[in-house]
């Protein structure tokens, strides 16, 4: 059941008068709830994320305990239209995509509408690896390259200094640039799709020492007030006239390996009857042209 929305009141006015006008926005689409998947590998900050967007402590978040156990989902309601944000445990374990939490996650979904996939990444991870390529890879077949459609980039601790002397922005473009080759790639996009659609990345600092301006709201090194700014990403991805991933029974099953080879069924019993009618015909002319012997 969904909770009155009460942590919006915690936010700055400023974040507030933002977020009360995206709802809105939202409402003038005919979109009357909007619920946001969130993964990615364990301690990388989904669950701080959640209840930064939230202004609450929705989710439980431990420094001994780097995710929720089991997938959880917190909705909120405000002004008629309902927020659900689900929040899932890593799918890392071990250096190895972990199936049996993958598995857990779908089964959760079963009967759910997801409008954005929020995937979890850290802004000061330098490097991108064959691990996110897996990772990447997993999400992709367990939901259809589609979900990338509605998905978004989001990188946490993102209060830092850039290495190397380069400029905040110069490193975020880099990092960026680096995590959606690897989507690209990983997600097995053909070039043309790959053209047709860029996932947005978001910035995100879940530290209580994040910096604020003069309106008391939280930003970045480059001074973006980044709640709003996150929740309009959203809002934009939410409406942006993909189709939403209706996770039903079929999609938590999977291809059917007996079904793959039927759509080729009636054009080989096709090419069967008409070779077999070539091969009588050829007999009865090879009969009808051997010489015969004289009692014949």
């Amino acid at each position: 059941m969904a909770r009155e929305w009460t942590g919006i009141q915690n936010f700055p006015l400023a974040t507030q008068t933002k977020l009360l006008k995206l709802l809105t926005t939202l409402k003038e689409k005919e979109r009357d709830s909007v619920t946001i998947l969130v993964m990615g590998k364990g301690g990388v900050g989904k669950s701080s994320t959640i209840n930064s967007i939230l202004g609450e402590r929705a989710v439980a978040v431990s420094a001994f305990q780097s995710d929720v156990p089991r997938p959880v989902m917190v909705s909120r309601e405000r002004s008629g239209f309902t927020l659900n944000i689900i929040d899932t445990p890593g799918i890392v374990e071990g250096g190895y995509v972990n199936d049996q939490a993958l598995e857990l996650i779908k089964r959760f979904l079963l009967n759910k509408t997801i409008d954005v996939l929020l995937y979890v990444d850290r802004l000061d991870s330098y490097r991108v690896d064959n691990l996110d390529k897996q990772i990447i890879k997993a999400i992709t077949d367990s939901f259809g390259k589609e979900i990338w459609h509605k998905g978004i980039m989001v990188l946490t601790h993102a209060q830092l200094t850039p290495p190397d002397c380069l400029g905040y922005d110069e490193f975020f473009g880099k990092r960026s640039e680096a995590l959606l080759k690897l989507l690209d790639s990983g997600s097995l996009f053909r070039k043309r799709e790959v053209l047709g659609h860029q996932v947005p990345v978001a910035l995100v600092e879940n530290s209580s020492r994040c910096n604020k301006n003069d309106n008391e709201e939280k930003i970045l090194p480059n001074g973006t007030a980044w709640i709003p700014k996150i929740v309009e990403v959203i809002t934009e991805v939410a409406t942006n006239g993909s189709n939403s991933i209706v996770v039903d029974q079929k999609l938590i099953d999977g291809p059917n390996a007996n079904e793959r080879g039927k759509v080729f069924i009636p054009l080989i019993l096709t090419a069967q009857y008409i070779f077999v009618g070539l091969v009588k015909k050829w007999i009865k002319d090879d009969i009808a042209k051997a010489p015969k012997s004289s009692w014949e």
